[in-house]
């Protein structure tokens, strides 16, 4: 019985595993796996979209099918946002992720768009504010080694950022101890967090900027960020790649 394309990603599959295809190197050409499996370019093609949906392998314009096997950054939960590294240190929410993981990090590897947008639903009953009113919007595009990993959007009323770093679209963070450093120095320091989090299938748009494989699902930040009083002083809704993160999380049980 001759190979089959379940078979032909099963054989690609351990090569991968094995290392015989090295992460961000590149598959044969289609043709080429074709002549040396003994198969026909159309078992190749349905082979490798059956790689590209378990999130082995991408499709790179000009590069052809690129092997995805980087192991997933970890992404801290509750550590991330500690006081000793934004109010006494120096490092932001993103970086210590970065440090978590053993991983480089370089400032051009979080840029930002900063704009007056009207306030949708969310951001309106997030911030206690009118649908349609202005507010600032932070918008991240982060990198890791250049591949995109996720978005990350936050959402200020104009009158507690005005004329801060927050308002500034030089890339990386804004500033020393980053957006939180900048809310507390306005009066406004960051208390407490309540994140959300969910998945889902990712937007045509999404699928473009994280660069993301077929069949991968995005997972879905929304995060509010409270005074010690109650007052929210950011709404941030994020959408991550997936495959490119874990989700660490440690805490003491409550009473």
């Amino acid at each position: 019985m001759g190979t089959g394309y379940r078979e032909l990603a099963a054989s690609l599959r351990d090569a991968i595993q094995r290392g015989d295809y090295a992460p961000d190197s590149t598959l044969p050409k289609q043709e080429e796996l074709a002549e040396e499996y003994s198969v026909n370019v159309n078992t190749v093609r349905k082979a490798v979209g059956v790689l590209e949906a378990e999130g082995l392998v991408t499709p790179i314009r000009r590069r052809g099918t690129v092997v995805r096997a980087r192991p997933p950054m970890k992404r801290l939960g509750t550590d991330r946002y500690a006081k000793s590294k934004w109010k006494y240190g120096d490092t932001v929410a993103f970086i210590a992720d970065r440090e978590a993981s053993g991983r480089e990090w370089k400032p051009t590897d979080q840029t930002q768009t900063v704009s007056k947008v009207e306030a949708d639903k969310e951001v309106a009953e997030a911030l206690g504010v009118n649908v349609g009113s202005l507010v600032y919007e932070r918008a991240r595009l982060v990198k890791d080694a250049g591949h995109p990993t996720h978005t990350l959007s936050s959402y200020y009323r104009p009158e507690d950022v005005e004329g801060t770093r927050l308002v500034d679209d030089t890339p990386g963070p804004a500033g020393r101890g980053g957006g939180f450093l900048v809310l507390t120095l306005q009066g406004l320091e960051p208390d407490t967090i309540n994140e959300t989090f969910y998945s889902r299938m990712p937007t045509p748009d999404e699928i473009e900027t994280l660069e993301l494989p077929a069949g991968e699902p995005v997972m879905v930040l929304q995060r509010r960020t409270f005074t010690a009083d109650g007052r929210v002083v950011e709404f941030a809704r994020g959408v991550h790649a997936a495959s490119r993160f874990s989700w660490s999380y440690t805490f003491k049980l409550p009473d």
